[in-house]
């Protein structure tokens, strides 16, 4: 079995693997998960280590951290990327780790890179082995674990959760770095604040960054202004564009359009755009939003969506997604109402649970004779024979829910004045009903 920390022959080694924490003291920006007094500490520092999923996005020290348990623990390490490995390489896994306790008497640490990868039999081939004690189990993962992992591995497994990297925590990784590796190179403030900013909360870009500053900088270790560009160039933000980072700024761009922060929603937005997300996924979503969150409150809402969809087809980026930023900004701006979208929801839950109603016969069509004499369309009234285009006391639903609201307009924007319009037709139907 390939340990992947063991360097081999190979004469080069990034900087990330060179530096690579050895104590859980150096493990900057994880304070929380390794610091004095937490859970995992105390279990590694008494000599009690257990099986646990490490959860974070890439460069947050996952890796590190699982190298770190097996050396507290004394314990072999072996290693295995479910992205290219299969059913015989952990079936290897298990049988070496079986012949390390036989034969000496150690446990194994088992860490499992991209652990969401491996499907459900593959996750339950572990089961029996972290039971009985033959593996020491570690995961890591970049996907939201409740939805990736199955609860049995899950419901064995301790869950830590891996924070991106603060500036500071940044900071001292690049100053370590640079007293290690690079004592000639000449960093200011300002340098060293840009640099660790590049690297948007991830350890091993923060270091991969500073290997090109230091060969831009040369022997003379001092970067000017155009140097400093172009170690910056390229920069990228952290963007997955199916995993959790994704739905959690689309998420965040929703509440802020809901919680009528025009900043904000402007924000989250751009960050999705400057991430690679497609322009078209988020002016659907924005449509969605003009009727889930605005509704009649402001019905041109949906329209200035839709146009803003309509121009960036046409137009494409980046002169398209102005539009959809205008459509965001109007939406956060508008006045709110849900009082749709709750109806909507309530008839669709009354629709699943009541049953099928028959439609009124006033209400049926009478296309034929046979229909007629059923009496199909009797009686029914057509609203513009009647005074002010209203047939005072007329029912259109079922006669067994005749009697249930649903559209319940707000104070807000335009359902104000919808309020108003069928508080009044409410009192004609009142009226019509008590003079019956």
């Amino acid at each position: 079995m390939t340990d992947l920390f063991a360097s081999g022959n190979n004469p080069y080694q990034p900087l990330a693997a060179k530096l690579r924490p050895l104590s859980l003291d150096a493990l900057y920006g994880q304070e929380e998960i390794v610091g004095k007094d937490s859970t995992l500490r105390t279990a590694l520092e008494s000599g009690q280590p257990h099986s646990m999923i490490l959860w974070g996005p890439p460069g947050v020290g996952k890796t590190t951290l699982a190298r770190m348990v097996s050396e507290y623990a004394d314990t072999e390490f072996l290693t295995l990327s479910a992205v290219t490995s299969g059913i015989k390489d952990v079936r290897d896994a298990i049988e070496r780790a079986r012949q390390t306790a036989s034969m000496s008497g150690r446990k194994t640490v088992l860490f499992v890179d991209e652990v969401h990868r491996f499907n459900k039999a593959q996750q339950d081939g572990f089961l029996p082995h972290i039971e009985d004690g033959t593996i020491i189990f570690i995961g890591a993962t970049t996907e939201n674990p409740g939805f990736e992992l199955n609860s049995a591995l899950l419901s064995r497994c301790k869950l830590y959760v891996l924070k991106a990297l603060s500036l500071q925590a940044l900071k001292q990784i690049i100053l370590r770095a640079q007293k290690h590796s690079y004592p000639q190179l000449q960093i200011n403030e300002d340098q060293l604040e840009k640099l660790a900013d590049a690297a948007d909360g991830d350890g091993r870009r923060v270091l991969n960054i500073l290997e090109i500053a230091a060969a831009y900088a040369g022997e003379s270790g001092q970067l000017d202004d155009h140097q400093m560009k172009q170690v910056l160039s390229g920069r990228q933000r952290r963007f997955d564009k199916g995993g959790d980072y994704f739905y959690d700024q689309i998420s965040a761009l929703h509440k802020s359009v809901r919680g009528s922060n025009p900043d904000a929603a402007l924000y989250w937005f751009c960050r999705m755009i400057d991430g690679g997300c497609d322009p078209l996924y988020v002016a659907r979503r924005v449509v969605r939003m003009a009727s889930e969150d605005i509704g009649n409150a402001d019905p041109r809402a949906l329209e200035i969506c839709l146009n803003g969809w309509e121009t960036y087809d046409r137009l494409g980026s980046p002169e398209g997604e102005l539009a959809i930023a205008q459509a965001v900004v109007y939406l956060a701006s508008a006045p709110k109402s849900n009082a749709v979208y709750k109806a909507y929801n309530q008839v669709m839950a009354d629709i699943n649970s009541d049953p099928s109603y028959d439609v009124p016969e006033h209400l049926r069509n009478a296309p034929t004779q046979v229909a007629k004499e059923l009496g199909h369309g009797k009686d029914y009234r057509y609203a513009h024979d009647e005074e002010g285009a209203y047939a005072a006391g007329e029912v259109y639903l079922p006669r067994e829910i005749s009697d249930r609201k649903y559209y319940r307009p707000v104070n807000q924007g335009l359902e104000r004045k919808i309020s108003e319009k069928l508080e009044y037709l409410r009192q004609l139907d009142e009226q019509s009903n008590t003079g019956k």
